[in-house]
């Protein structure tokens, strides 16, 4: 497969700029891939095709205000700083990403908040926009961290073309989101209400969750004809016993286990043991899936309407089957599915 086969024409407008009212009620395409059909539903139906016993699979990673906004000193130019990592936090050293970058250089010290309480300065360039910065605040590391989430940003993506609102810090974040770490959302996981969830449980429907802390990698297009030349971001993973048993269980009973999103995929992928099992895992995961490639644990899986060329698409493409996926994108755009993280969600089973 070459990149060439993932570009689209995605029309400006199915781009979503807002989540849906409720999140539940945004549109589900539900795609059979041995019945080969496509059917149009809304999310909440999902729940008719889970049964007692199948597993949902969740990255329980919390997104934090990443995007920030200082002044650069002397000039008062104004800068976006977008964290990425921290480095260390004895240090206060965070790998980010500045913009406009071209001003930005080793040495320059930003000022942000209206008291310039916070200051960072310039120690590294790593890329043509990336920086390493160390942070200098008079306080503890909790207060620098809280001083951080204050002045920070939700970071919805670039391509919404909008303010950031109140609406945003809560609706770009999953409802069981617990471990912070992310600089963007699991969006597929952004469609489940806290009713919905509690419907599946009462239906027996067991959760498993994981770990990946989402970096932009993940959205970054591959930019090689040749996909396997692409070099994946490396972004933490952690998946414990717990979620191995839940999900090696169900998998042993042939029951249905179901990957909400592409970065649980990717987990769960990250850690396939020799017997096609779960295993536990602590560390770092540059993992690029893409066809041709045998999917060891999930059988099913919901995910989102993505974007031309990236590699989010190919994993889908690997799962579905090239030409199902086609046909699918085919008629999301005709029926005019809304794209990308706030949009709709696609189950394929």
């Amino acid at each position: 497969m070459k990149l060439s086969h993932f570009n689209f024409n995605l029309p400006k407008e199915l781009l979503a700029e807002f989540p849906a009212e409720n999140r539940d009620e945004s549109r589900l395409m539900v795609i059979d891939r041995k019945k080969q059909t496509i059917e149009h539903k809304m999310f909440k139906d999902v729940i008719n095709y889970f049964d007692d016993g199948d597993v949902l699979i969740l990255n329980n990673t919390k997104v934090f205000p990443a995007r920030l906004y200082g002044n650069k000193e002397k000039t008062g130019a104004r800068i976006e700083v977008f964290l990425l990592r921290e480095l260390n936090s004895e240090q206060r050293l965070w790998d980010v990403l500045v913009d406009p970058a071209r001003k930005i250089r080793i040495g320059n010290k930003l000022y942000f908040g209206d008291d310039d309480s916070l200051v960072a300065e310039v120690i590294d360039n790593t890329t043509s926009r990336g920086r390493t910065l160390r942070f200098l605040y008079d306080g503890s590391y909790e207060e620098f961290r809280n001083k951080l989430t204050e002045l920070g940003e939700t970071p919805i993506p670039k391509y919404i073309n909008r303010e950031v609102t109140a609406e945003d810090a809560e609706r770009y974040q999953t409802i069981y989101a617990k471990e912070e770490g992310a600089v963007a959302a699991p969006t597929a996981g952004l469609h489940f209400s806290k009713h919905l969830l509690k419907k599946l449980e009462i239906k027996g429907v067991n959760f498993a969750e994981v770990t990946l802390h989402v970096g932009l990698g993940t959205f970054n297009p591959v930019e090689v004809e040749d996909l396997s030349k692409h070099k994946m971001d490396s972004e933490e993973l952690i998946i414990n016993q717990a979620a191995c048993d839940v999900v090696n269980e169900a998998k042993g009973k042939k029951k249905r286990i179901c990957a909400v999103g592409t970065t649980s995929m990717r987990a769960i992928e990250s850690s396939v043991s020799s017997q096609s099992t779960l295993n536990p895992y602590e560390g770092w995961t540059n993992k690029f899936i893409f066809p041709p490639h045998d999917f060891s644990i999930a059988n099913c899986m919901i995910t989102n309407f993505h974007t031309p060329k990236s590699t989010l698409l190919m994993m889908i493409s690997a799962f579905c089957g090239h030409d199902l996926m086609k046909k699918a994108y085919e008629e999301a755009i005709k029926e005019e599915y809304k794209f990308y993280s706030y949009g709709d969600a696609m189950l394929i089973l």
